[in-house]
């Protein structure tokens, strides 16, 4: 049976086609894509939900893909320690192949069925680690055999797949399948697929996040200052908090504490 990210484009002779008309093109079947992301959200909220609980105790979430799936999984890690202050031991992306893999394809790598869990032993996991496999087509055997080493450990385990009834899923204590059906070319899971997995690593990320106390009122109030353009964006944070201040003592007290959320809480509670 045909998986339905491998299913024929419902566009041909796209090479024939003006430019304006692949623009739009893309663009119709890109909107479908937050349609399907949101069925699955109440799957989404059930693993963020353990997620929560997990962290409290000191657990940590650990992607695992290969080609597309793995670089976005790294790069949603990536980008929480910089946006919420938070440890980078704590959300961490692993791709087939390596480092290596984030620029250039490694031949092979994904096919290897016992190299992920290798890969997770180097992080000497937990029971309150959770371990994330993300594979459009469902089946890549690098995620495959992560997810199912580390159910057999007692770790919690999720899945994001675009096929239904995704082999991995077997493996997911949540299993969150969201259809986006056939790419606008043929097989290029990078396009929909790949949009669909980054929107819903977003969404656990930051509601895990914000669950967690990284984000006051709308505010990422925890985030790394490094350099003067979120020096800015900070010290105009606090400034919606604290209007009384001006923009250099507002500056001044985010070079003292470095920390927008303790200057905050340091000018509101007086703690």
């Amino acid at each position: 049976m045909t998986l339905a990210t491998e299913s024929a484009s419902f566009y041909d002779n796209l090479e024939s086609m003006p430019l304006l008309d692949l623009l739009e093109s893309i663009n119709r079947e890109d909107q479908k894509v937050a349609l399907s992301v949101q069925k699955v959200l109440p799957r989404v909220e059930k693993l963020v939900e353990d997620l929560v609980e997990k962290f409290k105790s000191g657990g940590r979430l650990f992607y695992i893909g290969a080609g597309t799936s793995g670089r976005l999984g790294v790069l949603d890690a990536s980008e929480i320690p910089p946006t919420f202050g938070a440890s980078p031991e704590s959300i961490v992306g692993l791709i087939a192949g390596g480092e290596t893999a984030i620029r250039s394809a490694v031949e092979g790598a994904e096919d290897d069925e016992d190299q992920a869990w290798i890969d997770l032993s180097r992080y000497g996991l937990n029971e309150n680690d959770t371990v994330l496999g993300i594979a459009a087509s469902g089946k890549t055997p690098y995620v495959m055999g992560g997810l199912k080493a580390s159910k057999a450990n007692g770790l919690l385990t999720a899945s994001i797949s675009c096929n239904s009834n995704a082999a991995i899923s077997t493996f997911a204590t949540h299993a969150i399948e969201v259809e986006v059906g056939a790419e606008f070319v043929t097989g290029s899971t990078r396009m929909k697929s790949g949009t669909a997995q980054k929107l819903i690593l977003n969404m656990i990320s930051t509601s895990l996040m914000i669950r967690l106390g990284k984000v006051k009122g709308n505010k990422m109030v925890h985030m790394q200052l490094s350099n003067s353009k979120l020096v800015d964006r900070g010290v105009r944070m606090i400034l919606s908090e604290v209007p009384s201040l001006s923009y250099q003592e507002a500056q001044s007290l985010l070079e003292k504490y470095g920390s927008v959320n303790t200057v905050i809480t340091e000018l509101t509670t007086g703690e």
